[in-house]
């Protein structure tokens, strides 16, 4: 028998439970003799043909009419049926003809009635008899009594008050004691996993070593508490994974879930709210009662922020707070009464910083693992990962590829290596090449290459000139990142680009380097302004950049000699619908603008000075993006010195292209991969 806190691998092995002694989860309970459904179906059912009885009885009653008028149609003859006898009326049935006296809106038969007594009842039966030779019949029925009349009456309401307790009072009744209100709504949603349903270990997971690490030591407690129970420590209550979205928090929790030998519940933050009041609370109490039973075990609480806001903030309409209500409930049972159940609870979220104090502390939330967006390093471990199962090339330079993803995340590098696989496809490649890794980097970051939009010469021109500008600038400050290529494919949103290949990740920039990007930022427009005399549109981003670089030296960085060490930017822990508060007079408000305006002029005029300057260089590398369309740094450098690149031009490309067309005339070319021929159209890459 195992020891008590020691998990049994038997009991957790496969999708049963191996100990008779306790109830499996996942095992349903065999049907009864007549299920619960079916008894339903046959209530509803006698109660519709109840209310069609009562419907049509209610339907047949009579017209009452006077004596005399009833017993001058039975004279006449009209009633074309035996007229019925009870104790306390006569009822006859008119033939089709519309009788006087009898409203237009009662529907055919005709039905009219008198109304006698049990004392005259067989004196008016001896009149019909002797009304012109007993022509009238007569057939007698039981008289109708007062419980069938209130029947009548009060049929459809009492039906309709027993369908709204068979359907609703009475799920309430029996949903209590499992879930909640409203039948099912209160059971958990939580997903149940073993290590047979994961296919993530932890080699699958790269990049965040430390997180690794701390996650390992819960796996190793959860596979032998007695090693750490040896010196008095106890088992973490719960784990709290903070990082960007796409940084693996979840990919970390699934691969608990696959190397963990205990069940595994996962859950989002969202599955606990319903427009019921009360069934949040009830989930939350339902997963921990299901946790308990299979203890000890992982719940893992993904999104955790959709639920675990501070509580007072918001706006309140004066009523219960169901949000707050199921917030309670998991830090009741986080740190309740029982505290020797072995359950640890790992949530993930990307907004550590809205979350109630009260569920960050110590004793419910014990550790908070950073998960950060992998450097170089884990960039590359990341990569290789996901490299596994693609087929490389000899040529493939994955640090390369690493040092030129800064900011990546782990989703972002896998999606990377998935697009590069899927265009070497496209171009029937035997496996994947560096140029295809380097167009999967550019389509993930700012989207796929516009190749079929045309644009006229002029605009091609000037957008060759404003990246000419950017991309000298680049070269000859010292400060600036190294320069990786330039082209004036559109991409996204913009005409052209100008990319940077970091040579270390940075987490901190000098001021120096700042006011380096700030005059990179200039060079587009100024080199426009230079060579056509005039200014156009495309230099908004680079406008909106360099304002915001500008202003955050001056108000948040400190770096401004007038100002000093201050900071003036806004509160962003302020409810957005507050009316925002100004934390400075309006004379430090007009000395910002001062400063800002001063670092921007004083930097326009040192890089439209360089760029003056080096007026030559900047038409040579104008042309040659012409020609050429994309240009590496050895290609610029190249063409900066004056020497001539040895690369086809886009009239090359173009030629060859309708060369290979001419050779195979039998080809059929469809016409979404037909690029047109035209002057200044749509061309293909040579990068």
């Amino acid at each position: 028998m195992p020891e008590q806190n020691q998990p049994d691998p038997q009991r957790n092995r496969g999708n049963g439970d191996d100990d008779p002694r306790r109830p499996n989860p996942n095992q349903k309970p065999p049907p009864p003799f007549m299920s619960r459904n079916i008894m339903g179906w046959l209530v509803i059912g006698g109660l519709m043909i109840f209310f069609l009885f009562v419907m049509t009885r209610a339907g047949s009653q009579a017209k009452e009419v006077s004596p005399t008028e009833f017993m001058t149609w039975a004279a006449e003859d009209r009633f074309k049926e035996a007229v019925i006898v009870r104790d306390d009326e006569i009822v006859g049935i008119l033939d089709d003809e519309h009788p006087a006296g009898i409203p237009g809106d009662v529907s055919k038969p005709y039905r009219v009635k008198m109304a006698i007594s049990l004392q005259t009842k067989d004196d008016w039966v001896k009149t019909l008899y002797e009304i012109k030779g007993n022509k009238v019949k007569i057939k007698e029925e039981p008289g109708g009594s007062i419980w069938l009349q209130l029947l009548i009456g009060w049929g459809p309401i009492l039906f309709i008050l027993f369908l709204i307790y068979f359907f609703i009072f009475r799920s309430i009744r029996g949903a209590a004691g499992g879930g909640g209100m409203l039948g099912n709504f209160g059971r958990s949603k939580a997903k149940l996993m073993n290590k047979e349903h994961s296919t993530v270990s932890l080699d699958d997971v790269a990049g965040i070593e430390e997180a690794k690490d701390e996650v390992g030591e819960i796996i190793e407690f959860l596979k032998n508490p007695k090693k750490f129970l040896r010196l008095g420590g106890r088992v973490p209550r719960g784990v709290l994974l903070i990082g960007s979205p796409g940084c693996g928090k979840t990919l970390l929790a699934k691969a608990v879930a696959g190397e963990a030998d205990v069940p595994f519940f996962s859950i989002s933050g969202s599955d606990f709210v319903e427009m019921f009041v009360g069934v949040g609370a009830s989930r939350v109490r339902d997963l921990f009662k299901q946790a308990k039973d299979n203890s000890p075990c992982i719940i893992f609480l993904d999104e955790i922020d959709a639920v675990g806001r501070k509580r007072g903030s918001g706006f309140t309409t004066g009523g219960h707070d169901e949000r707050e209500q199921t917030l309670n409930a998991i830090l009741v049972e986080m740190d309740g009464f029982e505290t020797n159940d072995q359950i640890i609870v790992i949530a993930a979220t990307n907004r550590a910083d809205v979350l109630d104090p009260a569920l960050t502390r110590p004793g419910r939330f014990d550790r908070q693992i950073q998960v950060p967006l992998p450097d170089i390093r884990g960039r590359y471990e990341i990569l290789k990962v996901h490299s596994r199962r693609i087929k490389m090339g000899p040529e493939v330079d994955l640090e390369r590829l690493a040092r030129g993803t800064p900011m990546f995340s782990g989703a972002d590098l896998a999606a990377l290596i998935n697009e590069a696989a899927i265009g070497a496809t496209l171009q029937n490649k035997d496996f994947v090449e560096m140029e295809d890794l380097e167009e999967a980097r550019d389509k993930v970051r700012w989207g796929r290459a516009r190749k079929s939009l045309r644009l006229e010469e002029s605009d091609r021109e000037r957008t060759a000139y404003h990246e000419a500008g950017h991309a000298l600038i680049t070269m000859y400050e010292d400060d600036a990142e190294p320069l990786h290529k330039v082209t004036i494919i559109p991409r996204g949103p913009s005409l052209g680009a100008t990319y940077n290949l970091p040579e270390r990740d940075r987490f901190n920039y000098s001021k120096k380097q700042l006011l380096a990007m700030l005059r990179i930022t200039y060079g587009g427009r100024i080199a426009e302004q230079l060579v056509f005399d005039d200014v156009c549109t495309g230099a908004a981003m680079d406008i909106k950049q360099a304002t915001s670089i500008a202003k955050a030296m001056v108000t948040e960085y400190g770096m401004s000699d007038k100002l000093g060490f201050q900071l003036y930017g806004t509160d962003d822990s302020q409810n957005p619908w507050e009316q925002p508060h100004q934390a400075y007079s309006d004379e430090t408000a007009r000395l910002i603008d001062e400063e800002v305006k001063s670092i921007i002029d004083t930097n326009y005029q040192m890089a439209e000075s360089m760029l003056v300057e080096k007026r030559d260089e900047l038409e040579r590398l104008a042309q040659a993006l012409l020609r050429y369309e994309t240009l590496t740094r050895d290609e610029v450098e190249k063409v900066l010195k004056g020497e001539r690149l040895k690369k086809s031009t886009i009239s090359d490309l173009l030629k060859a292209e309708k060369d290979k067309k001419q050779d195979e005339p039998d080809k059929v070319i469809s016409p979404d991969n037909d690029t047109p021929d035209f002057e200044g159209g749509p061309i293909p890459s040579p990068a």
